[in-house]
């Protein structure tokens, strides 16, 4: 199978006949939908577990969106070098990235805690929010990227002096 330069996302047959996206295969949407179930429960758990003071930072949020952000960064970066989104890559990404780490981060919720503050007269604290999110978020992802590169190349080098 290889990637369709027309349409990204898609993958070709070794016929070179278009293989159904990922929202029209009823079992991949069914992964989505099973992780995505278990990660917006894992999020509610803690959410409710630490519920966020109306006034101050919503740690837990802040927590979750960051650790979600390194998870997804170590997933997609593994998934990439060991191969072509295919398969059990395919719904491995569709399962734990999609559904799973989708299910847990929450952006909706980032977002409206941001408006509670900025709109309560806590305007710095809905700054500092929002900009921690993002900058936070993004360093974490990269994190993630970071460590699934270093450990590919311990695990090549590992590889290597076995032989």
């Amino acid at each position: 199978m290889g990637v369709s330069a027309g349409e990204p996302g898609r993958t070709t047959t070794s016929a070179a006949r278009p293989a159904r996206a990922a929202h029209r295969h009823p079992g991949l949407l069914a992964l989505i939908f099973v992780g995505g179930s278990l990660g917006t429960g894992a999020r509610a758990a803690l959410e409710n577990a630490v519920p966020a003071d109306a006034a101050g930072i919503p740690w837990m949020t802040l927590s979750i969106n960051v650790v979600g952000s390194l998870l997804l960064g170590l997933l997609l970066e593994t998934l990439a070098r060991t191969g072509d989104d295919a398969g059990r890559r395919r719904a491995a990404r569709l399962t734990l990235g999609t559904g799973v780490l989708g299910g847990f981060t929450t952006y909706s919720t980032f977002a409206v805690e941001t408006v509670q503050r900025l709109t309560s007269g806590s305007v710095a604290i809905g700054v500092a929010y929002a900009a921690a999110g993002v900058v936070l978020g993004a360093a974490a992802a990269a994190a993630g990227i970071a460590v699934a590169r270093r450990l590919a190349r311990s695990a090549r080098i590992a590889a290597g002096a076995r032989r």
